[in-house]
């Protein structure tokens, strides 16, 4: 549980010698450049190098372009490529220019094409009106409306059957629709749109050129494919541009990327007459490679401290954790990376949430699914989540073993155990008087857990310096000797019939605790040297900590409590299971083994969801917040993939 040792670097030297010292710190991938206004109070006289970044633009608009287009273009190395910024700038304007133009013919042709089709099925609808469209939409004394009609609004036509010119001439119908016409003298044709508007009449918009339905359908087959053809050759054209001009691309994006980033650090740097300063930190183990080149640079002057020492500063923090727990750095940069003098909670997490795992999903056969299926997505897939799947399957197969099921089945592995010398499987998880035993298991897993989390906060506090927090806070050692004296009384005198609750027990290891609890904030300050450490008043202190005590001492039994969910889920797999045989049974035949195997599908999905939830919400709600503040910075080098 540690991250990588970090130095702070202090870059100075001439104003002409600035773009080398930039292009060393970003060609190395492992500089995160910072703010001097951390580093140095006194600024006066210094002055920003720049204010905008420059390449913004012309990497933002060919991006774009590239992804309008929907081209996806590979990084190159560009260390050979030095061209100016006029050069790269009119690069990325005329390739934006040359696609922005084939984007447009293409989206033209489309929306015509679309255009089309619609006409084309509106015109359809009335393929079989002989007339001229043109001549009937332009009758001088009779206007025409086409469209279509609700079949049950055509229905309700008969209501107005003693008005003359309500009437729908019906040409096709589909399955919720007539179409047709209907026809309205000029000076009665606002009277008969209003009661074909309350019939819920849309209109249909034809076309004429003196041309029948019939004729305008044949005219819009024939246009179709005239269309699409011009859109296979705007996509030929695309073709043909990326073509002849992919690799140019590739290498002025490349190095739009790779000086858009340079360009960042620029930002940071200060100047000072003539001369510049630029600060940040880099990885101890990359120290001497970095200085190394950069004192190849004439004038350029460096300055190494250990992040130890520049606390004040917020060193950035890069997580450095064994193959077992890399995959759960996911889990713990979700919550927040720690700051540098606090504990990497990433080996933690791994171990516990690996076992806790196993124990909620116990199952041999269903464990094994889960393992082949968390490594085909990390192998296939690349899924971060799929590195985690893997070791949760291998713990499960483990726990099913030891509770002896396989797929649901619960004597499936009793051969195995009577080769090893066991009359019976260690746990039947089914059994009524196991129960208990489960239930106050995951008491005790979860009792463990959180003292485990409490000695990690008391280590950390020390770390940190925070002396008082570590003596007195609720996960403090003050804490540990109540939280640990309570249960161990309570389970002393309920479970084992040992009577330790006596008044020296009590007050001496329950009682003082609580109240070095209770005052843990002017004796935390106090410890820790702080000259204001009384509160304003003792009498208002004493009165809000009363309260404060309450939600105490219910977020210990909370927390505790919280770990019942593990020996639940025990119980809920073998019932889960349980109910399929039911019904497998109740089908029988050939549908018992369907059931069986849909019925497993079921349960390894929507178990091994709950369960991964369920796991991360005791991390990071009962243990994480007993040691771990996740506040820290992560460290972001400048750094370009070429992926």
């Amino acid at each position: 549980m540690a991250v990588s040792s970090m130095q702070a670097v202090n870059v100075i030297g001439l104003m002409e010698h600035i773009d080398e010292a930039i292009t060393v710190l970003g060609e190395s991938g492992v500089f995160h450049p910072d703010e001097v206004s951390n580093f140095y109070s006194d600024l006066q006289g210094f002055t920003h190098l720049q204010t905008k970044n420059s390449y913004a633009e012309p990497l933002t608009n060919l991006k774009a372009a590239l992804n309008q287009a929907k081209r996806s273009i590979s990084l190159s190395d560009v260390s050979d490529y030095n061209p100016s910024f006029e050069e790269l700038e009119g690069i990325s304007s005329s390739a934006t220019a040359e696609i922005d133009a084939l984007l447009e013919q293409k989206a033209a042709a489309e929306a015509e094409l679309e255009a089309t089709k619609k006409n084309l099925s509106v015109a359809e609808h009335f393929s079989g009106l002989d007339v001229e469209l043109e001549k009937v939409l332009k009758m001088r004394y009779i206007k025409a409306r086409f469209g279509r009609l609700p079949k049950d609004s055509v229905q309700k036509l008969e209501a107005y059957k003693d008005n003359e010119y309500v009437d729908f001439a019906v040409c096709t119908e589909d399955k919720t629709h007539c179409w047709g016409v209907y026809f309205a003298p000029k000076d009665k044709v606002v009277e008969i749109d209003k009661i074909f508007e309350g019939l819920y009449f849309e209109p249909a918009d034809l076309v004429g050129d003196n041309e029948t339905p019939g004729e305008k359908i044949e005219h819009y087959k024939k246009e179709i494919p005239i269309i699409e053809a011009r859109i296979d050759e705007v996509n030929n054209s695309f073709e043909k541009y990326f073509k002849e001009n992919g690799e140019q691309l590739s290498r002025c994006l490349s190095k739009l990327e790779e000086l858009y980033l340079y360009a960042g650090i620029r930002g940071k740097a200060l100047q000072h007459g003539n001369s510049f300063i630029i600060v940040g930190w880099v990885p101890s183990e990359n120290k001497k490679q970095l200085q190394k080149r950069l004192k190849r640079i004439k004038s350029v002057e460096l300055d190494f401290s250990n992040a130890k020492k520049e606390m004040d500063k917020n060193p950035p923090v890069k997580l450095k954790n064994c193959f077992l727990a890399r995959p759960f750095e996911f889990y713990t940069e979700m919550y927040g990376v720690p700051k540098y003098n606090e504990i990497d909670p990433t080996l933690f997490i791994a171990i516990t949430y690996i076992i806790i795992f196993g124990i909620m999903f116990a199952d041999l056969g269903q464990g094994f699914v889960l393992a082949i299926a968390g490594l085909l997505m990390w192998k296939l897939k690349k899924m971060k989540i799929g590195k985690i799947l893997f070791p949760c399957g291998i713990s499960a197969m483990v726990f099913g073993t030891i509770f002896g099921s396989l797929f649901g089945f619960e004597d499936k592995l009793n051969p195995l155990f009577r080769m090893l010398g066991f009359k019976e499987k260690p746990i039947e998880v089914m059994a009524p008087q196991n129960t208990n035993v489960i239930i106050l298991g995951a008491i005790g897993i979860g009792v463990f857990l959180l003292i485990v989390a409490m000695f990690l906060n008391v280590y950390t506090s020390i770390r940190q310096r925070d002396y008082g927090r570590a003596l007195f806070g609720t996960s403090g050692v003050a804490g540990i000797l109540f939280y640990g004296s309570t249960v161990f009384g309570l389970a002393a005198e309920m479970f084992m019939g040992i009577h330790v609750m006596t008044l020296p027990y009590i007050i001496g290891l329950i009682v003082v605790p609580f109240i070095f609890i209770f005052f843990s904030k002017p004796l935390g300050d106090l410890i820790n040297g702080k000259k204001d450490w009384q509160p304003e008043s003792w009498g208002g202190y004493i009165v809000e900590n009363l309260f404060e005590s309450i939600e105490v001492l219910l977020s210990y039994v909370t927390n505790t409590m919280s770990f019942l969910r593990v020996g639940a889920f025990v119980l809920v797999h073998a019932g889960m299971m349980l109910v399929v045989f039911v019904l497998a049974e109740t089908v029988g035949g050939i549908g018992y083994w369907a059931v069986v195997v849909i019925g497993n599908a079921l349960v390894i999905v929507l178990e091994a969801l709950l369960v991964a939830i369920q796991v991360l919400r005791l991390e990071y709600y009962e243990m994480f917040s007993r040691f771990y503040s996740g506040e820290g910075r992560p460290f972001e080098p400048v750094k370009i993939s070429t992926d």
